[in-house]
């Protein structure tokens, strides 16, 4: 054999391997100039496939990675709050991957998580961390994982042995290359994320609505009917004709708070002389009043046939309003302005809340305080009963507090602290949901949905220029309306539709009897 066929032959050989395919030949250019710089992770050839160990170590490789990285594999990025979070197709394809690539047994579709900057917020103490105190951020799944998590899975099955076997003989006869795991991942339901417009539905000017934070001039009625006070006069919008009419007219005093009774035919206005007037709406006449405050009456709660006001004079007095002009009682505790007060669901209870950061309950059996709570750092307005936990409570503090607080009322123990970064003004439930709803003030004018216990922000709403002072919830549950110093009355679709069977219905309606 010719030596210079020979040595053509073994410079072949030695240059090709037995798994790699044959290489195209490349036209000149920058990429395959000699002198530029080449990556050394580069796989030559179009035939390679990554092992399924490379991939495992990839993924736990990136549980470790710096706050600036991204995971390639899950495709998400643990930058910041800011970054698009994946949709819902992108993570179920993301865990099919795992299923069939790594035998994840992953068989439901976690939840999507909160934001960086809400964890932050809300659970600044739940987050692991590594020995130099930088935070461990944490993938797309939902699973919480120990520092030794990868650990324990060395020289362990992944799933226990019979449960293989089962799934072996079950994708023996399965019509599809799919296997158990992701076929039920794929029939689990799917928890997408409720939908919240972000735009006010209607907008109604309300001129000379006061910029003051211890009032309470919007309210709806169970008629479905907004009352709205404007200086001296209180208006009245139909829900369901749109119709506005004035009900009354102050002659020495403002208006500064309204409140609706429970049937909707009577309202309540607290004027900034003291006094408590009660209107009957559908002969617009004055049926009951009293002179008992000293100071402007700013707060007001109606349950069945007692009134509960708030004055700035410090007193809560509570007035039966079926007789003229008797007073039950004088509840006295507060040092400041008492700003907030709300009745419990079994109108056994009341909350207060006042401008000397104190939030009491107190017992109308007894008329003696249940518990006083002083950790709020401002005034104390925003008070919410839940109407599906007995006891619970939720409040707000004003601007140099800025945050929401749960309280059990049955051992008074506080529960959970969620910073809001704005003074909060209201707070109201949802009637058949576990959510709530918040508006704010300095230093953001929003709206924000929450989900409770977890207190995810299912929405913000941004539309007024100014703090939102002003809340109220529709008779039905659904929208609320709020009102600002920018002078508008702003109508939202936030809480869900609950179910018929919360309905409450008369034995005696001939339509319950029909089938």
């Amino acid at each position: 054999m010719d030596r210079e066929f020979a040595r053509r032959i073994g410079s072949t050989s030695a240059s090709s391997s037995p798994t790699s395919s044959p290489q195209r030949r490349r036209h000149s250019g920058w990429f395959n100039s000699p002198t530029s710089p080449r990556r050394s992770n580069i796989q030559d050839g179009d035939r390679f496939v990554p092992h399924p160990s490379t991939i495992v170590r990839q993924r736990n490789y990136s549980l470790l990675r710096d706050e600036n990285s991204t995971n390639l594999f899950l495709g998400t990025s643990t930058s910041s709050a800011t970054t698009n979070q994946p949709s819902d197709n992108e993570r179920l394809r993301s865990l099919l991957v795992e299923n069939e690539v790594m035998d994840a047994a992953v068989e439901d579709l976690p939840r999507r998580e909160v934001t960086q900057q809400q964890s932050q917020q809300q659970q600044p103490s739940s987050e692991h961390r590594n020995g130099d105190g930088s935070n461990i951020q944490h993938g797309n799944l939902s699973r919480q994982m120990s520092p030794g998590h990868h650990h324990r899975r060395v020289l362990r099955f992944a799933a226990p042995p019979q449960g293989r076997a089962e799934n072996m003989r079950d994708n023996l006869f399965s019509l599809t290359p799919l296997g158990a795991s992701s076929r039920r991942l794929l029939s689990s339901p799917q928890r997408t994320q409720r939908y919240v417009p972000k735009a006010p539905f209607k907008v109604l000017d309300a001129p000379y609505l006061p910029d003051d934070f211890y009032l309470n001039l919007v309210d709806w009625s169970s008629t479905n009917t907004v009352a709205v006070g404007l200086v001296t006069s209180v208006y009245l919008w139909s829900a369901l004709t749109s119709q506005v009419t004035q009900l009354c007219e102050m002659d020495d005093s403002t208006v500064a708070s309204v409140s609706w009774s429970k049937s909707g035919s009577r309202i309540a206005v607290g004027t900034s002389n003291g006094a408590v007037k009660i209107w009957d709406t559908q002969r617009s006449v004055l049926v009951n009043e009293w002179q008992d405050h000293t100071a402007r009456v700013g707060a007001m709660a109606w349950t069945d046939a007692v009134l509960a006001t708030g004055s700035r004079d410090k007193s809560i007095y509570l007035y039966d309003v079926r007789e003229r002009h008797r007073r039950i009682s004088q509840l006295q505790h507060h040092r400041q302005e008492v700003c907030g007060i709300q009745w419990s669901q079994d109108g056994i209870h009341l909350a207060s809340g006042g401008n000397d950061n104190q939030l009491v309950t107190w017992d109308i059996r007894t008329e003696k305080t249940d518990h006083v709570f002083t950790d709020h750092r401002a005034a104390v307005k925003a008070i919410a009963w839940s109407p599906h936990q007995h006891g619970l409570l939720v409040s707000g503090g004003g601007t140099a507090d800025q945050t929401i607080r749960f309280w059990n009322t049955l051992t008074g123990q506080p529960l959970q602290v969620i910073q809001t970064n704005s003074q909060v003004c209201n707070i109201a439930w949802s009637r058949s949901a576990n959510e709530l709803v918040s508006t704010h003030g300095y230093s953001h004018h929003e709206v924000i949905l929450w989900k409770y216990p977890s207190m995810e922000r299912l929405a913000v709403l941004e539309g007024h220029t100014q703090r939102v002072i002003y809340l109220a919830v529709s008779p039905d549950g659904e929208t609320i309306v709020t009102g600002a110093g920018d002078e508008t009355l702003r109508f939202w679709h936030v809480f869900s539709k609950g179910s018929s069977s919360n309905v409450p219905r008369s034995r005696l309606s001939l339509a319950s009897q029909i089938r």
